[in-house]
C-alpha cells in the first residue's frame, strides 16, 4: 500500500479468509468445525460473514432457524448435505444456498464426505433476533443494535414466566 488512507480502507473493508486465524469448536460426537467471523472489525453494519471448515463426518452447528436473519452459504470446497425442513439435500463445491428467515426453513450443514467441507456463510444480521433449535426445544434471543451484545439469552420452550412475575 502506498499511503495511510489506503491501509486504513483495506483494514476496514477487506478480509482474506485464508489469512485470518480460525477458532475450533468441537463437541463430540457430532460437531467439529474451524470458523472465523470475517465481518467483525470491518465497516460492515448489516452483513455478517464467516468462513467454516467442517471435519469429515461432522457438523458445524445445531439444526436451527432464524426469525429475522436471512443466510446464504457458498460451498467453496468439498461435499455434504443441507438438512432443511426435515429433508437432506446434497451440496457440493460451487453450490450457493439461500435460507430465508422463518419457521419453514430450519437448517444445518453436514459434512457427509471423507475430506473437509469449506463454506462461506453470509447473513443479514437483522436485530433483534430469535433463533430456535427444533431438536432440543431451545431458543436464543439477542439484540445488538450497535455491534455490542447488550442482551442475549438462551432458554428452553415451555419454561415461560407469568407477565407479572417479580414485578412490584
Amino acid at each position: 500500500m502506498t499511503n495511510d488512507k489506503a491501509a486504513s480502507l483495506a483494514a476496514r473493508l477487506i478480509r482474506n479468509f485464508h489469512d485470518v486465524p480460525r477458532k475450533r469448536l468441537t463437541r463430540e460426537p457430532h460437531y467439529d468445525c474451524e470458523s472465523v467471523r470475517l465481518a467483525q472489525g470491518t465497516a460492515a453494519r448489516k452483513l455478517g460473514a464467516s468462513f467454516d471448515v467442517v471435519a469429515p463426518g461432522k457438523r458445524s452447528c445445531p439444526y436451527h432457524l432464524h426469525h429475522a436473519q436471512e443466510e446464504m452459504f457458498v460451498i467453496v470446497e468439498g461435499d455434504g448435505a443441507l438438512r432443511v425442513a426435515g429433508e437432506m439435500l446434497p451440496v457440493k463445491s460451487g453450490d450457493v444456498i439461500f435460507v430465508p428467515a422463518g419457521p419453514d426453513y430450519p437448517h444445518q450443514i453436514l459434512n457427509t464426505s471423507n475430506r473437509p467441507l469449506k463454506y462461506l456463510s453470509i447473513s443479514t444480521m437483522e436485530q433483534p433476533e430469535i433463533c430456535e433449535y427444533p431438536d432440543s426445544g431451545k431458543f436464543l434471543a439477542e439484540c445488538s443494535l450497535d455491534g455490542t451484545k447488550p442482551f442475549e439469552t438462551i432458554g428452553r420452550r415451555g419454561t415461560n414466566l407469568d407477565y407479572w412475575d417479580g414485578e412490584p
